[in-house]
């Protein structure tokens, strides 16, 4: 699968570099992995610029990957963008974005296999779970997350934990999350 121009053309923005040849993946997958603390391998990255005679569906875990990297939370998002343009007033169904929260309502999420996190908004995108239940998230931590999307994976752009950055942490990346719900203070 060669992805759409649009998102080509975002990509080579993003990393500030052509992405003409197939030398210039390793550049995209080390910046990549650099922004996102994921790696990608060129390989991957040369089939997908069209760069490489392959027609392999790609992992929607890899699709997820460039979409984060572009600052969108998930592929699907990226896609209907790429596909119906990035102008609209629609709100996916089941998305609960940060933006809309009033400080200190609660986030209770949960995803597979019996995991449940609970999460006071703090503002500005940054939360601090209050409670964790067999998940590696843990009581104390802060994350940051820009929105929660029934029955896709949660990313938490990055996960402090005493005050130290641990990095950005995935959260049902297999079945997304089972529900989410918001108790307003």
């Amino acid at each position: 699968m060669k992805l759409p121009p649009v998102i080509i053309e975002m990509l080579s923005r993003r990393a500030d570099h052509e992405l003409r040849l197939p030398s210039d993946c390793e550049y995209l997958s080390l910046d990549i992995e650099g922004k996102t603390g994921i790696h990608i391998g060129a390989t991957t990255l040369k089939r997908l610029l069209g760069l490489a005679a392959d027609d392999r569906t790609p992992h929607l875990s890899t699709l997820d990957i460039l979409a984060r990297y572009l600052g969108y939370s998930h592929w699907q998002q990226l896609e209907a963008i790429s596909n119906e343009g990035n102008s609209g007033f629609d709100t996916p169904e089941g998305e609960q974005r940060s933006a809309n929260l009033k400080p200190d309502s609660l986030v209770k999420i949960a995803y597979l296999p019996d995991r449940e996190v609970t999460l006071r908004f703090l503002g500005d995108n940054c939360y601090r779970v209050v409670a964790s239940r067999n998940s590696k998230l843990l009581t104390d931590d802060e994350v940051e997350i820009q929105n929660f999307v029934l029955h896709h994976p949660l990313f938490v752009s990055c996960v402090w934990r005493g005050g130290s950055p641990m990095g950005p942490f995935t959260a049902g990346s297999v079945s997304g999350l089972q529900s989410i719900s918001i108790i307003e203070p």
